[in-house]
């Protein structure tokens, strides 16, 4: 049978094009990333409870465990600050901040010294989510460079969303926060890249996890007048705490810079020393609430269960030390259990519903500390499954944005990314003088 000549071109084009190793090697290495980025957020999970349940089982095994802490934990700063600065270099903080700053940077070099993997877990309040963005972002560099993809700036987004998408089994709010937060804008190409990485990484992490909801599912309406007056309070109220939080953060940040210029790494682990003493005397003070994510004390108010009225407070100061400390660790989980707590404690106040309080107070307080509103809406959403409060949560999380923006003009992010980008540019600067 003869076949046209036309259709006969097609045919051997369409073969070359299928069957072309190098067309098909850069996608297939794309998606063995996005797929190991969902493992490793699984078991970074996975090992981030083990070490929490282990520090709790520590500090309440004996009459006087509790006391552990006051020694304990300014050690495991000291130990974290020390090997952040002496063999992880770039990995103290957040991560999502060298993740925005990698993102700016035009040179591979500065990319890949701010894209440090690096896991530490200790009696601080801080997050899993933070280690795992950069922990995705760097795998994605990584993709770039083996399979010579030339997008690596959407790559970087990419890792950072599917790593967001896979600490939480969030994928909505993966996408979002990468082109809310991370870019700030709308690129097609890369939220194509985007789209694919969460798909992929959450498919990995439903493989090994299953299928849930962060804080189980929730069903919180308003049903009264009071209740619809907890949208302008946990807003306004949460908004502000979230603003003081990441003003204080960037101001204090940078004065403990300019203070630890002489001998950095001296004064760098007796920083660290400082805090891990001052959070463990709070989390001894607490009865131990402090410590950790804050996991279980947002689930429980999530479920109706009032949290003490003071928690808020305490842990927003666990968290804010952990943060100046300069070790590794983020501050999605802290700040939702800090808001939890402000919710709990105004929907005691008012008797309300503490339930749908504190899942009001949660999407007040997040918006107000990233200053990401439709971020704080979805993801709250996903972790909650609290689609009849759908309203409400949207309307808080606005509220505690524009409220966060009015006292605080830089959003915390990314003020904390321009450190990295000026540290990477001042290096490169030396080098390139020392090689002329």
């Amino acid at each position: 049978m003869l076949i046209p000549y036309r259709y006969s071109k097609l045919f051997r084009r369409s073969r070359v094009l299928w069957g072309s190793f190098s067309l098909w090697r850069p996608r297939l290495v794309f998606w063995c990333g996005a797929l190991t980025i969902g493992v490793i957020s699984v078991g970074f999970a996975k090992l981030a409870d083990l070490a929490q349940k282990g520090f709790g089982s520590l500090t309440s095994s004996g009459e006087w465990a509790f006391l552990l802490p006051l020694a304990l934990t300014p050690a495991g700063f000291m130990l974290s600050a020390y090997l952040a600065a002496t063999l992880f270099p770039n990995s103290g903080g957040s991560g999502i901040p060298q993740a925005i700053a990698a993102r700016h940077l035009r040179d591979e070099e500065d990319r890949t010294r701010l894209l440090t993997v690096l896991g530490l877990f200790s009696g601080a309040s801080i997050g899993r989510e933070g280690p795992t963005v950069q922990v995705g972002a760097s795998i994605m560099l990584a993709v770039a460079r083996f399979s010579g993809m030339a997008q690596a700036r959407g790559l970087i987004l990419a890792g950072s969303a599917a790593g967001i998408a896979a600490a939480f089994n969030t994928p909505l709010a993966g996408i979002v926060f990468a082109i809310e937060e991370m870019s700030r804008t709308y690129e097609s190409r890369a939220n194509g890249l985007v789209l694919t990485a969460v798909i992929l990484s959450g498919l990995a992490a439903l493989g090994l996890s299953g299928s849930y909801n962060y804080f189980g599912m929730a069903s919180a309406a308003p049903a009264e007048l009071r209740d619809w007056g907890l949208v302008l309070i946990c807003g306004i109220g949460g908004g502000a705490l979230g603003a003081a939080f990441s003003g204080f953060a960037l101001h204090f940040g940078q004065k403990i810079r300019r203070w630890a210029q002489p001998q950095p790494l001296n004064r760098t682990l007796a920083l660290a020393g400082i805090c891990g003493l001052v959070i463990a005397v709070i989390g001894v003070a607490s009865g131990g609430t402090t410590f950790g994510t804050g996991y279980e004390q947002a689930r429980a108010a999530v479920e109706g269960n009032a949290l003490p009225l003071l928690f808020f407070v305490e842990k927003l100061a666990a968290s804010f030390l952990s943060m100046l400390s300069g070790i590794p660790g983020g501050i999605f989980a802290p700040s939702l259990a800090v808001g939890a707590g402000f919710g709990s404690t105004v929907g005691s106040l008012l008797g309300t519903s503490i339930a749908l309080a504190a899942i009001l107070g949660m999407a007040g307080y997040f918006a107000g500390v990233v200053q990401a509103p439709m971020t704080a809406f979805v993801i709250i959403l996903e972790m909650t499954g609290d689609h009849q409060a759908v309203i409400p949560i949207m309307a808080v999380s606005m509220i505690g944005y524009v409220t966060s923006r009015i006292l605080s003009r830089e959003p915390l992010y990314h003020g904390l990314s321009r450190v990295f980008i000026a540290a990477a540019i001042r290096a490169r600067r030396v080098v390139e003088r020392e090689s002329e």
